[in-house]
Protein backbone atom coordinates (compact mmCIF):
# COMPACT_ATOMS: atom_id res chain seq x y z
CA UNK A 1 0.00 0.00 0.00
CA UNK A 2 1.04 3.57 -0.62
CA UNK A 3 0.90 6.55 1.73
CA UNK A 4 -2.58 8.06 1.52
CA UNK A 5 -3.95 5.02 -0.29
CA UNK A 6 -6.03 2.08 0.84
CA UNK A 7 -6.00 -1.70 0.54
CA UNK A 8 -8.66 -1.85 -2.18
CA UNK A 9 -6.59 0.44 -4.40
CA UNK A 10 -3.45 -1.59 -3.67
CA UNK A 11 -5.21 -4.75 -4.87
CA UNK A 12 -6.39 -3.01 -8.04
CA UNK A 13 -2.88 -1.67 -8.64
CA UNK A 14 -1.48 -5.20 -8.28
CA UNK A 15 -3.82 -6.56 -10.94
CA UNK A 16 -2.84 -3.73 -13.28
CA UNK A 17 0.86 -4.33 -12.56
CA UNK A 18 0.54 -8.03 -13.43
CA UNK A 19 -1.08 -7.16 -16.75
CA UNK A 20 1.72 -4.68 -17.44
CA UNK A 21 4.38 -7.26 -16.54
CA UNK A 22 2.84 -9.64 -19.06
CA UNK A 23 2.89 -7.00 -21.80
CA UNK A 24 6.53 -6.22 -21.00
CA UNK A 25 7.55 -9.86 -21.40
CA UNK A 26 8.18 -10.87 -17.80
CA UNK A 27 7.93 -14.59 -17.20
CA UNK A 28 6.42 -14.69 -13.69
CA UNK A 29 4.43 -12.52 -11.31
CA UNK A 30 4.35 -13.51 -7.63
CA UNK A 31 2.33 -12.16 -4.72
CA UNK A 32 3.15 -12.52 -1.04
CA UNK A 33 1.30 -13.39 2.16
CA UNK A 34 1.35 -11.06 5.17
CA UNK A 35 -0.88 -10.69 8.22
CA UNK A 36 -1.69 -7.94 10.71
CA UNK A 37 0.26 -5.37 8.68
CA UNK A 38 -1.90 -2.40 7.77
CA UNK A 39 0.42 -1.34 4.96
CA UNK A 40 0.30 -4.73 3.21
CA UNK A 41 -2.91 -5.83 1.51
CA UNK A 42 -1.79 -9.32 0.46
CA UNK A 43 -3.26 -11.55 3.17
CA UNK A 44 -4.54 -14.25 0.80
CA UNK A 45 -2.35 -15.01 -2.24
CA UNK A 46 -4.64 -17.81 -3.44
CA UNK A 47 -7.59 -15.43 -3.84
CA UNK A 48 -5.47 -12.73 -5.45
CA UNK A 49 -3.98 -15.24 -7.90
CA UNK A 50 -7.45 -16.07 -9.17
CA UNK A 51 -7.97 -12.41 -10.04
CA UNK A 52 -4.52 -12.11 -11.61
CA UNK A 53 -5.15 -15.13 -13.80
CA UNK A 54 -8.44 -13.69 -14.99
CA UNK A 55 -6.71 -10.47 -16.06
CA UNK A 56 -3.72 -12.05 -17.82
CA UNK A 57 -3.34 -14.80 -20.40
CA UNK A 58 0.30 -16.00 -20.63
CA UNK A 59 2.46 -14.96 -17.69
CA UNK A 60 3.04 -17.48 -14.89
CA UNK A 61 1.48 -16.35 -11.62
CA UNK A 62 2.41 -17.61 -8.19
CA UNK A 63 2.58 -17.29 -4.44
CA UNK A 64 5.67 -15.75 -2.96
CA UNK A 65 4.70 -17.55 -0.86
CA UNK A 66 2.04 -19.56 0.94
CA UNK A 67 3.06 -19.82 4.61
CA UNK A 68 2.59 -23.56 4.92
CA UNK A 69 2.99 -23.92 8.71
CA UNK A 70 -0.34 -22.09 9.10
CA UNK A 71 -2.31 -24.47 6.92
CA UNK A 72 -3.40 -27.99 6.15
CA UNK A 73 -1.29 -29.30 3.24
CA UNK A 74 -4.48 -30.90 1.92
CA UNK A 75 -6.30 -27.58 1.66
CA UNK A 76 -3.28 -25.85 0.09
CA UNK A 77 -3.17 -28.63 -2.52
CA UNK A 78 -6.87 -28.21 -3.29
CA UNK A 79 -6.50 -24.42 -3.64
CA UNK A 80 -3.65 -24.79 -6.10
CA UNK A 81 -5.31 -27.61 -8.00
CA UNK A 82 -8.25 -25.28 -8.59
CA UNK A 83 -5.90 -22.50 -9.73
CA UNK A 84 -4.02 -24.89 -12.02
CA UNK A 85 -7.32 -26.06 -13.46
CA UNK A 86 -8.34 -22.48 -14.19
CA UNK A 87 -4.95 -21.43 -15.59
CA UNK A 88 -3.16 -24.63 -16.71
CA UNK A 89 0.61 -24.44 -17.02
CA UNK A 90 0.76 -21.01 -15.39
CA UNK A 91 0.71 -21.61 -11.63
CA UNK A 92 3.72 -21.45 -9.29
CA UNK A 93 3.37 -22.68 -5.72
CA UNK A 94 5.99 -20.79 -3.74
CA UNK A 95 6.12 -22.01 -0.14
CA UNK A 96 7.43 -20.21 2.93
CA UNK A 97 8.11 -21.48 6.45
CA UNK A 98 7.97 -18.13 8.28
CA UNK A 99 4.83 -17.09 10.22
CA UNK A 100 4.32 -13.87 8.24
CA UNK A 101 3.42 -11.88 11.35
CA UNK A 102 3.74 -11.66 15.10
CA UNK A 103 3.12 -14.63 17.47
CA UNK A 104 -0.44 -13.42 17.98
CA UNK A 105 -1.03 -14.04 14.27
CA UNK A 106 0.12 -17.64 14.61
CA UNK A 107 -2.30 -18.12 17.48
CA UNK A 108 -5.16 -16.60 15.51
CA UNK A 109 -4.34 -18.80 12.51
CA UNK A 110 -4.64 -21.89 14.67
CA UNK A 111 -1.02 -22.86 14.29
CA UNK A 112 -0.31 -25.91 16.43
CA UNK A 113 2.42 -25.88 19.02
CA UNK A 114 5.60 -27.22 17.48
CA UNK A 115 4.26 -27.14 13.92
CA UNK A 116 7.04 -24.81 12.86
CA UNK A 117 9.71 -27.30 13.90
CA UNK A 118 11.75 -28.68 11.03
CA UNK A 119 10.41 -32.23 11.08
CA UNK A 120 6.83 -30.97 10.94
CA UNK A 121 7.56 -28.58 8.08
CA UNK A 122 9.32 -31.23 5.99
CA UNK A 123 6.49 -33.70 6.64
CA UNK A 124 3.97 -31.07 5.52
CA UNK A 125 5.95 -30.53 2.32
CA UNK A 126 5.98 -34.26 1.56
CA UNK A 127 2.27 -34.47 2.25
CA UNK A 128 1.60 -31.50 -0.01
CA UNK A 129 3.63 -33.08 -2.83
CA UNK A 130 1.58 -36.27 -2.54
CA UNK A 131 -1.73 -34.42 -2.76
CA UNK A 132 -0.53 -32.49 -5.81
CA UNK A 133 0.62 -35.71 -7.50
CA UNK A 134 4.10 -34.25 -7.99
CA UNK A 135 5.55 -36.56 -5.35
CA UNK A 136 5.05 -40.19 -4.30
CA UNK A 137 1.76 -41.11 -2.59
CA UNK A 138 1.61 -41.29 1.17
CA UNK A 139 2.96 -44.55 2.51
CA UNK A 140 0.51 -47.28 3.42
CA UNK A 141 1.05 -46.75 7.15
CA UNK A 142 0.34 -43.01 6.98
CA UNK A 143 -2.96 -42.08 8.72
CA UNK A 144 -4.08 -40.22 5.55
CA UNK A 145 -2.91 -42.83 3.04
CA UNK A 146 -5.23 -43.12 0.04
CA UNK A 147 -6.65 -39.61 0.39
CA UNK A 148 -6.79 -37.70 -2.90
CA UNK A 149 -7.13 -33.95 -3.38
CA UNK A 150 -9.69 -32.44 -5.73
CA UNK A 151 -10.14 -31.47 -8.47
CA UNK A 152 -8.39 -34.00 -10.72
CA UNK A 153 -6.43 -32.03 -13.33
CA UNK A 154 -3.88 -32.91 -16.00
CA UNK A 155 -1.18 -30.35 -15.13
CA UNK A 156 0.65 -29.54 -11.90
CA UNK A 157 1.86 -26.29 -10.33
CA UNK A 158 5.60 -25.66 -10.21
CA UNK A 159 6.96 -25.90 -6.66
CA UNK A 160 9.44 -23.45 -5.14
CA UNK A 161 10.71 -23.05 -1.60
CA UNK A 162 11.32 -19.47 -0.48
CA UNK A 163 13.93 -18.53 2.08
CA UNK A 164 16.47 -16.05 3.36
CA UNK A 165 18.91 -18.49 4.96
CA UNK A 166 21.11 -21.50 4.25
CA UNK A 167 18.67 -23.67 6.19
CA UNK A 168 15.85 -23.11 3.70
CA UNK A 169 18.24 -23.91 0.87
CA UNK A 170 19.08 -27.25 2.47
CA UNK A 171 15.41 -28.21 2.74
CA UNK A 172 14.80 -27.22 -0.89
CA UNK A 173 17.78 -29.26 -2.11
CA UNK A 174 16.70 -32.34 -0.14
CA UNK A 175 13.15 -32.30 -1.53
CA UNK A 176 13.89 -31.26 -5.12
CA UNK A 177 12.15 -27.87 -4.97
CA UNK A 178 13.24 -24.77 -6.82
CA UNK A 179 14.84 -22.29 -4.42
CA UNK A 180 14.15 -18.54 -4.35
CA UNK A 181 16.46 -16.53 -2.08
CA UNK A 182 15.05 -13.34 -0.57
CA UNK A 183 18.03 -11.01 -1.07
CA UNK A 184 15.63 -8.13 -0.40
CA UNK A 185 15.27 -9.45 3.16
CA UNK A 186 18.82 -10.64 3.77
CA UNK A 187 21.56 -9.12 1.65
CA UNK A 188 24.27 -11.29 3.20
CA UNK A 189 25.08 -14.98 2.71
CA UNK A 190 22.67 -15.81 -0.07
CA UNK A 191 25.38 -16.69 -2.57
CA UNK A 192 26.82 -19.35 -0.26
CA UNK A 193 23.32 -20.72 0.36
CA UNK A 194 22.56 -21.14 -3.34
CA UNK A 195 25.94 -22.76 -4.00
CA UNK A 196 25.18 -25.29 -1.28
CA UNK A 197 21.70 -25.78 -2.71
CA UNK A 198 23.11 -26.75 -6.10
CA UNK A 199 25.83 -28.94 -4.55
CA UNK A 200 23.39 -30.85 -2.34
CA UNK A 201 20.46 -31.00 -4.77
CA UNK A 202 18.74 -34.33 -5.21
CA UNK A 203 15.61 -35.04 -7.22
CA UNK A 204 12.75 -35.37 -4.76
CA UNK A 205 9.00 -35.10 -4.29
CA UNK A 206 8.93 -31.41 -5.25
CA UNK A 207 11.03 -31.53 -8.41
CA UNK A 208 13.81 -33.14 -10.43
CA UNK A 209 16.15 -30.29 -11.43
CA UNK A 210 17.73 -27.40 -9.47
CA UNK A 211 16.36 -23.92 -10.14
CA UNK A 212 17.61 -20.75 -8.45
CA UNK A 213 15.90 -17.38 -8.33
CA UNK A 214 17.06 -14.31 -6.42
CA UNK A 215 14.64 -11.58 -5.36
CA UNK A 216 15.93 -8.03 -4.93
CA UNK A 217 14.47 -4.54 -4.55
CA UNK A 218 14.98 -2.62 -7.80
CA UNK A 219 14.43 1.08 -8.50
CA UNK A 220 15.41 1.89 -12.09
CA UNK A 221 14.74 5.35 -13.52
CA UNK A 222 15.95 7.50 -16.44
CA UNK A 223 19.24 8.27 -14.71
CA UNK A 224 21.07 7.58 -11.47
CA UNK A 225 20.00 10.84 -9.84
CA UNK A 226 16.30 10.29 -10.46
CA UNK A 227 16.60 6.71 -9.24
CA UNK A 228 18.24 7.88 -6.00
CA UNK A 229 15.43 10.36 -5.42
CA UNK A 230 12.76 7.73 -6.06
CA UNK A 231 14.52 5.21 -3.81
CA UNK A 232 14.26 7.56 -0.81
CA UNK A 233 10.74 6.30 -0.09
CA UNK A 234 11.95 2.69 0.04
CA UNK A 235 14.96 3.76 2.13
CA UNK A 236 12.61 5.27 4.71
CA UNK A 237 10.27 2.29 4.71
CA UNK A 238 13.11 -0.14 5.42
CA UNK A 239 14.45 2.18 8.11
CA UNK A 240 11.06 2.27 9.83
CA UNK A 241 10.93 -1.54 9.66
CA UNK A 242 14.31 -1.60 11.42
CA UNK A 243 12.86 0.62 14.14
CA UNK A 244 9.98 -1.78 14.75
CA UNK A 245 7.38 0.08 12.68
CA UNK A 246 6.76 -2.90 10.41
CA UNK A 247 4.30 -3.08 7.56
CA UNK A 248 3.47 0.60 7.22
CA UNK A 249 2.40 2.06 3.86
CA UNK A 250 5.20 3.15 1.54
CA UNK A 251 6.11 6.75 2.50
CA UNK A 252 5.51 9.50 -0.03
CA UNK A 253 8.39 11.46 -1.57
CA UNK A 254 7.48 14.38 0.65
CA UNK A 255 7.56 12.23 3.79
CA UNK A 256 10.94 10.83 2.78
CA UNK A 257 12.38 14.31 2.24
CA UNK A 258 10.95 15.70 5.47
CA UNK A 259 12.06 12.88 7.80
CA UNK A 260 14.62 13.95 10.42
CA UNK A 261 17.42 11.44 9.75
CA UNK A 262 20.16 11.11 12.37
CA UNK A 263 23.58 9.48 12.09
CA UNK A 264 22.19 6.06 12.99
CA UNK A 265 19.47 6.40 10.36
CA UNK A 266 22.00 7.23 7.64
CA UNK A 267 24.10 4.23 8.61
CA UNK A 268 21.06 1.91 8.48
CA UNK A 269 20.05 3.28 5.08
CA UNK A 270 23.55 2.63 3.74
CA UNK A 271 23.45 -0.89 5.15
CA UNK A 272 20.02 -1.59 3.65
CA UNK A 273 21.27 -0.60 0.20
CA UNK A 274 22.91 -4.04 0.07
CA UNK A 275 19.36 -5.35 -0.43
CA UNK A 276 18.57 -2.95 -3.25
CA UNK A 277 19.62 -2.10 -6.79
CA UNK A 278 19.16 1.61 -7.51
CA UNK A 279 20.19 3.44 -10.65
CA UNK A 280 19.64 4.47 -14.19
CA UNK A 281 19.55 1.82 -16.92
CA UNK A 282 23.31 1.27 -17.23
CA UNK A 283 24.01 1.04 -13.50
CA UNK A 284 20.95 -1.13 -12.91
CA UNK A 285 21.88 -3.50 -15.74
CA UNK A 286 25.44 -3.96 -14.48
CA UNK A 287 24.21 -4.54 -10.94
CA UNK A 288 21.50 -7.02 -11.94
CA UNK A 289 23.88 -9.08 -14.07
CA UNK A 290 26.48 -9.05 -11.29
CA UNK A 291 23.90 -10.14 -8.71
CA UNK A 292 22.61 -12.96 -10.89
CA UNK A 293 26.15 -14.17 -11.57
CA UNK A 294 27.08 -14.11 -7.89
CA UNK A 295 24.09 -16.32 -7.08
CA UNK A 296 24.34 -18.54 -10.12
CA UNK A 297 20.70 -17.57 -10.57
CA UNK A 298 18.49 -18.80 -13.37
CA UNK A 299 16.05 -15.95 -12.76
CA UNK A 300 15.83 -12.55 -11.06
CA UNK A 301 12.66 -11.57 -9.23
CA UNK A 302 12.21 -7.81 -9.25
CA UNK A 303 10.62 -6.41 -6.08
CA UNK A 304 9.56 -2.93 -7.15
CA UNK A 305 8.64 -0.54 -4.33
CA UNK A 306 8.31 3.18 -5.07
CA UNK A 307 6.16 6.06 -3.86
CA UNK A 308 3.36 5.61 -6.39
CA UNK A 309 1.97 3.22 -8.96
CA UNK A 310 3.16 5.29 -11.93
CA UNK A 311 6.83 5.30 -10.90
CA UNK A 312 6.65 1.59 -10.03
CA UNK A 313 5.33 0.80 -13.51
CA UNK A 314 7.97 3.02 -15.09
CA UNK A 315 10.74 1.25 -13.17
CA UNK A 316 9.39 -2.15 -14.21
CA UNK A 317 9.33 -1.07 -17.85
CA UNK A 318 12.91 0.21 -17.73
CA UNK A 319 14.15 -3.06 -16.23
CA UNK A 320 12.35 -5.07 -18.91
CA UNK A 321 14.08 -2.98 -21.55
CA UNK A 322 17.50 -4.00 -20.24
CA UNK A 323 17.17 -7.68 -21.12
CA UNK A 324 16.63 -9.66 -24.27
CA UNK A 325 15.58 -12.69 -22.21
CA UNK A 326 12.58 -12.44 -19.94
CA UNK A 327 12.96 -12.09 -16.18
CA UNK A 328 10.57 -12.57 -13.29
CA UNK A 329 8.78 -10.03 -11.14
Amino acid sequence: MLSGGDAAQALRDTIELAALAERLGYSRFWVSEHHNAKGLAGASPEVLLAALGANTSRIRIGSGGVLLPHYSPYKVAENFRVLEGLYPGRIDLGIGRAPGGMPLVSRAMGREAGKDKEAGFVESLRELAAYLNIGPPLEAGHPLAGLEASPEIATRPEAWLLGSSAHSAQVASALGAGFAFAHFINGQGGQAATREYRRRFRAGPLGTAPRVAVCVYVVCMDDDGQAEREAASLDLRLLLNDKGEYGLPVPSREEARAYAYDVYDRARIAHNRSRMIVGGPERAKRSLYALAASYGADEIIVNGVTADAASRSASLARVAGLFRRRIGT
